[in-house]
């Protein structure tokens, strides 16, 4: 790689090489399928992180002690890595006097970020080079890189990763110091900070010391009690915590007053100020019931390191750090005293089975508090690679615990009475409301979601709740439309300034942008959403509904089954499937799209434009007695509804428009 690295300028384009977190190969913004051999990937990896130029016998010891023929075996892995780095006419594998080295000149790699703040001195950094190196330096060095039966190379990946590791916390630490107390960006900070070096003591101060800026007791006291058990469990003095938070303590002030109205067009009720918060959960590694290959149980820890990753980049919910819970996972202890020592209002809990042909886990998420089980599902993976085995199990177990935690924190919410909610319960329940796609129940959710942002200023999500709704009028036709996209863009402007780093923040404006019709930037603004977190659902479906009707229909069919594979009871789940019916429309699939369209309308939510797909693409397909009783179903909810009202509403194409007028005639929508 060279020994002086480059300079602190980021670039996405050419060739990306991330090593950070799961390893990628991204040319173009595209990325590029890796072959399955670890072996061929740990060279990879090996080659990018070690400078210089590396002796073909070194290179034999670390990852062939088997095999009769290393060398040839070191032929073959690295005539795959010229496959996947040579295809610019430049050749970067460079094999001279029996050494071999990677040309990485003009490549995008994550990991020269940190070694060049390093050269430099995190010190000597502005604090905006400093947060884009660690936003785009986030997670182990080569996750899911690790071979069996291979000491040397286990040996020097742990070496390394335990270097790099310490990198990450010096940029952290030093954006916690630099990044003003009550800021937008200074919770993120300090809580950054903490995930990385639990025991820090400053690191807790920070935390403390922007929870008591925002008058967030509750957190503070659960936060400090959390912090002193696991301070106790591992011996370290928590002294100067205490005293520093006996220095930070807020004085009691009189709390506030909003308001919030018990019905449309009811008068306020005043509601008092209360404490912000988030739900926390702490994932446990998952037992595993018969070791793995030599003895070893690390394949439940992998999988819960995986979950908690995932899960943190959501952003919608308080994870635990791994750290801090690994620390107890061997103490057998009961639920609640795990909720009672992490400070947390759920745990996941599980076990891992290994077979022939993959995994199967069973994972629990309890209410730390009772111990009653709130959800629990089986999950099956089936690869011959422990990396995709892990990615594969993690993302489905992410998904479903983000939303039936969601579902469990409405139905919560749902039961309180308006003037006794806090942020985090007002904000769940308007997407309660929302939910329920009617122009009365659209307007409770946004009296519920400014309420969340009076209470909270800085919730994210609850900005791009509002935006949603604001959405929904204007794509609804239930208010003024470019007065409501202006709403749109403001409350979803909002959500970014808060947090940036919030993938439903790009979502909103993504979808914000797309009711302006600048369909490129949605598409920008929704594909970074989702590589913020892939697991995030609502993004591929929005970029589904975007590509849909007037980019890439085969894009738009793979992101909504993506989706749905992510949330397969998501609420939108109408959407998901109408627009994997607009699509097919586009590529002349008729009979596949009014199967399609069908199942969407049948959703018990789906409201009159899913009607209308579904009543259209019969028409096409041929079945118009069936598209005719669907028309008579949109006249029974609108009966001013016409075609020219679902052709106003999206952003179809040319063609796509005469298609849908022809089928309109058919059905009686046309006048």
């Amino acid at each position: 790689m060279g020994t002086d690295g480059p300079d602190v300028v980021f670039s996405a384009k050419g060739l990306e090489l991330r090593l950070l977190g799961p390893l990628k190969l991204v040319r173009r913004g595209v990325a590029v399928p890796l072959p399955p051999s670890r072996k061929v990937r740990a060279l990879l990896a090996y080659l990018a992180v070690t400078p210089g130029s590396v002796p073909r016998q070194r290179l034999c010891d670390l990852l062939w002690q088997v095999p009769s023929d290393p060398r040839g075996e070191l032929r073959w892995s690295l005539s795959k890595i010229r496959s996947l780095m040579e295809t610019d006419g430049r050749k970067r594998v460079i094999t001279a006097d029996d050494r071999i080295s990677l040309d990485l000149e003009g490549c995008d790699v994550d990991v020269r970020y940190l070694l060049e703040a390093r050269r430099r001195g995190v010190r000597n950094l502005d604090l905006e080079v400093l947060r884009t190196i660690a936003g785009r330096c986030g997670g182990d060095l080569l996750e899911g890189v690790e071979i069996d039966n291979s000491p040397a190379f286990e040996h020097w990946l742990t070496s390394v990763r335990s270097e790099f590791r310490l990198y990450a916390l010096e940029i952290a630490a030093e954006i916690g110091k630099r990044t003003p107390i009550g800021g937008e960006d200074g919770l993120p900070a300090a809580r950054q900070w903490l995930d990385l070096a639990p025991l820090d003591a400053d690191a807790n101060i920070r935390f403390l010391a922007e929870l008591s800026h925002r008058r967030m007791s509750d957190a503070c006291a659960r936060h400090l009690d959390a912090a002193a058990r696991l301070f106790a469990d591992e011996g370290e003095d928590f002294a100067p915590i205490q005293e520093a938070w006996e220095r930070l303590r807020p004085l009691p002030r009189q709390p506030a007053v909003v308001t919030v109205s018990d019905g449309v067009g009811k008068p306020p009720e005043p509601t008092h100020m209360t404490v912000s918060r988030r739900a926390s959960i702490a994932v446990m590694p998952f037992r595993e019931l018969v070791a793995g290959p030599a003895g070893r149980h690390d394949l439940g820890s992998a999988v819960a390191h995986d979950v908690i990753s995932k899960l943190a980049r959501l952003r919608s919910l308080f994870v635990i750090a791994r750290g801090s819970v690994f620390a107890i996972a061997g103490a057998k202890l009961e639920l609640p005293e795990i909720g009672r020592r992490l400070g947390v209002d759920y745990v996941a809990t599980g076990f891992l089975e290994q077979h022939e042909l993959g995994i199967g886990v069973t994972v629990e998420v309890a209410e730390a508090a009772t111990a009653r089980i709130v959800w629990t599902e089986q999950f099956e993976a089936r690869s011959a690679e422990r990396f995709a085995l892990v990615d594969e199990i993690s993302n489905s177990i992410v998904s479903s615990i983000a939303a039936e935690i969601e579902n469990e924190e409405r139905n919560r919410a749902i039961l309180k009475h308006p003037d006794s909610l806090d942020a985090w319960e007002a904000y769940h329940r308007g997407l309660w409301h929302m939910f329920r796609f009617t122009a009365e129940e659209n307007e409770r959710a946004a009296e519920f979601f400014r309420l969340s942002t009076r209470l909270d200023p800085t919730f994210s999500r609850a900005h791009a709740g509002l935006s949603f709704t604001h959405w929904q009028r204007a794509f609804q036709r239930w208010g003024d439309r470019d007065g409501e996209i202006r709403h749109a863009l403001k409350a979803a402007g909002q959500s970014l300034l808060v947090d940036d780093q919030n993938p439903a923040a790009h979502w909103s404006m993504g979808r914000a942008l797309w009711l302006t019709g600048d369909h490129d930037q949605a598409v920008r603004e929704l594909e970074h959403s989702v590589h913020l977190s892939p697991n995030f659902a609502l993004g591929h479906y929005a970029l589904a509904f975007v590509h849909s009707q007037s980019g890439d229909p085969n894009a738009a069919i793979a992101a909504s089954d993506h989706s749905r594979l992510l949330s397969p009871y998501d609420p939108l789940l109408f959407g998901m499937l109408g627009t994997r019916a607009i699509a097919l429309i586009r590529l002349g699939a008729f009979e596949e799209a009014a199967t399609w369209a069908v199942k969407a309308a049948a959703r018990p939510n789906a409201h009159v434009h899913i009607l209308a797909i579904a009543a259209h693409c019969l028409a096409l397909a041929g079945r118009i007695s069936e598209a005719r009783s669907f028309a008579a179903k949109i006249r029974l909810q609108n009966p001013d509804y016409r075609t020219d009202n679902f052709l106003d509403a999206f952003h179809f194409t040319p063609e796509v428009i005469g298609q849908y007028r022809e089928a309109a005639v058919l059905v009686g929508l046309d006048t």
